[in-house]
């Protein structure tokens, strides 16, 4: 455990040492805002059938963009910078399991993520404030809104985990990372188009419905499909993030 917290603070630091940490949540910052500003002006003074925080998810600049284009940035240094300076076999000579250093690597990463989502609670407390409804922003919404960002945010970065340990370049992890998220992403809107039957095929792409399952999650609706999916597909890659640091040990 000491090994674990000690890697995690080690890689968490890293992001809010450099440039580049500042430089993502200083962009979703400024892309949240946004999005928020363009549905309040929207939407002015005619009523919504819909919570705000699901407009946001509906929104094409809202929260898909920000994710697809984030979490590559946010991964692409894990492995790949590790071995492009050549600490990763210093790492990987000390008394430290494989499974450790993943799961390090990803905390840090996910907590960063997390970290730069916090600016959205401002933005949703002035959607309280100008709703002048004390239910217009209920807790269980918002804690099923930042469970969704969290568990879709997760999957994507178990994606630019595996992305990153597979190089030594962190421009081919981020892009590798970008093909494979936009190609969850493609499926997600594949889901929508096709409509459900009884084939296999129809059956696989309503559980990949990426985009209901959020607008659930910002609705307050916490689907337990959705939930084992995320986790499942997380572990599923970090698991072929594991072999793929084993691998290269024994090269």
């Amino acid at each position: 455990m000491q090994s674990y917290l000690t890697l995690t603070r080690r890689d968490l630091a890293g992001y809010f040492l450099s440039l580049s940490g500042y430089v993502i949540i200083a962009t979703t910052t400024f892309l949240v805002g946004l999005g928020f500003v363009g549905l309040l002006v929207g939407l002015g003074n005619d009523p919504s059938p819909m919570p705000v925080t699901e407009l946001f998810f509906r929104a094409w600049y809202g929260f898909w963009p920000i994710l697809i284009l984030t979490t590559p940035v946010i991964t692409m240094r894990l492995f790949a910078l590790e071995r492009f300076s050549g600490t990763f076999e210093t790492l990987m000579t000390t008394p430290v399991r494989d499974l450790t250093v993943v799961l390090a690597k990803f905390s840090a990463a996910l907590i960063f993520y997390l970290v730069m989502w916090l600016p959205m609670l401002p933005c949703l407390g002035v959607v309280q404030y100008y709703a002048r409804q004390s239910g217009a922003l209920e807790w269980h919404m918002l804690a099923s809104l930042f469970l969704g960002i969290g568990l879709l945010g997760a999957l994507f970065l178990s994606l630019g985990c595996f992305a990153s340990a597979l190089t030594r370049s962190q421009v081919v992890a981020a892009i590798v990372t970008l093909l494979l998220s936009a190609s969850l992403f493609a499926l997600g809107y594949l889901a929508d188009l096709v409509e459900p039957g009884a084939s296999w095929q129809s059956q696989v792409l309503s559980h990949l419905a990426l985009f209901d399952q959020m607008h659930g999650f910002a609705r307050g609706v916490v689907e337990t499909r959705a939930v084992v999916l995320y986790v499942s597909l997380t572990f599923f890659f970090l698991f072929l993030t594991l072999r793929a640091v084993e691998s290269r040990r024994w090269r």
